[in-house]
């Protein structure tokens, strides 16, 4: 489902802002799908989840709970 964290300077400030972790996804991949792996994945609650399609890839914006902060999420994973 979660293929690869997206390391972009954007992607980095939108962790630290808005509490959310970018994804790049199968191009199959369904919302409800991509919430219930990030939540396993991760071991966090997610808020909510949006797609983006740009150059033949699928991103997910992984919004999540004020409980779960997404810079803790992004340090394990070494995005950070």
């Amino acid at each position: 489902m979660i293929t690869r964290f997206k390391t972009t300077e954007k992607s980095v400030r939108v962790v630290e802002a808005d509490n959310t972790i970018v994804v790049e996804v199968e191009m199959n991949a369904k919302k409800p799908q991509i919430k219930k792996s990030a939540e396993e994945m991760f071991n966090v609650k997610v808020k909510s989840v949006n797609t983006m399609i740009r150059a033949n890839k699928k991103y997910a914006y992984i919004k999540l709970t004020d409980k779960f902060p997404a810079i803790d999420v992004a340090t394990k994973f070494g995005l950070i």
